[in-house]
């Protein structure tokens, strides 16, 4: 039941060339920048990343990006990451771009064990009706787009077909964790992060601060540890270290 691993090297040990990842997080808050910056040491290509953005202000999974380790990404949000938007439009990157609720179900559901679902999300939009770019062939053409999705009516509204998603791993930070796996997310860092979690295969969690079986109240646990096959502790810097993406002010 100790799912405890020392590293972050020897946590990510087993990724593959060419798995597919599902990474919590939501631009800056959340990310498992440690996680990932293992990925990176290791050499590990060819990714597919299911995440709600790739990165951010030169941290989290812009690290991958920048030395090409990513070859497809399922997301909802590319904000401001100029090298995503340069390797997309070369095609250099495989991009499926989906809605954000429902990138947010299909994690949900492919870790429930929930195949595909019906949603309105996209009814209408080339979302459902097929034809959004999802690779370009670098020259302002489209290589590759996306295929058109089953539409069926209940209760006199139309429903896009959805299917859940699984990868092979998933990595996530928490605020605290247990040696069991048992995981708590700090506010906004509960973004993606259990749903990311879900989804995974494997899912290795990066926490904050690690305690024993029995200190985190059950009633306080945002994630079951049966969803978590490995956990690494992070150290007091690593858990401090936090960027602000954007800092508002008044005068």
């Amino acid at each position: 039941m100790d799912k405890v691993v020392v590293t972050a090297l020897e946590a990510v040990a087993d990724v593959p060339d060419g798995a597919s990842l599902a990474v919590g997080g939501f631009g800056l808050s959340g990310v498992p920048n440690v996680l990932i910056q293992a990925l990176h040491e290791r050499g590990v290509g060819a990714l597919s990343v299911v995440s709600n953005n790739c990165g951010a202000m030169e941290s989290g999974l812009t690290v991958l990006l920048t030395a090409g380790r990513i070859a497809r990404v399922t997301g909802s949000y590319i904000g401001a990451n100029k090298e995503f938007a340069r390797q997309y439009l070369a095609g250099e990157l495989e991009v499926e771009l989906i809605p954000q609720g429902t990138l947010a179900e299909r994690l949900r559901a492919g870790g429930a064990g929930v195949s595909a679902f019906y949603t309105p999300a996209g009814v209408g939009t080339q979302v459902a009706e097929g034809g959004l770019p999802w690779r370009y062939d670098g020259s302002g053409g489209v290589a590759l787009a996306s295929p058109p999705k089953e539409v069926r009516e209940f209760d006199s509204a139309e429903y896009v077909l959805e299917r859940g998603i699984r990868t092979d791993f998933a990595l996530v930070r928490a605020a605290k964790g247990d040696r069991h796996g048992n995981l708590v997310f700090n506010r906004s860092a509960r973004n993606f992060n259990p749903l990311a979690a879900m989804a995974g295969k494997v899912t290795i969690a990066e926490v904050e601060e690690l305690v024993e079986p029995g200190v985190i109240d059950p009633d306080a646990v945002h994630l079951p540890g049966v969803f978590v096959q490995r956990v690494v502790a992070l150290t007091p810097e690593q858990a401090a270290d936090k960027r602000i993406e954007r800092r508002t002010v008044s005068g």
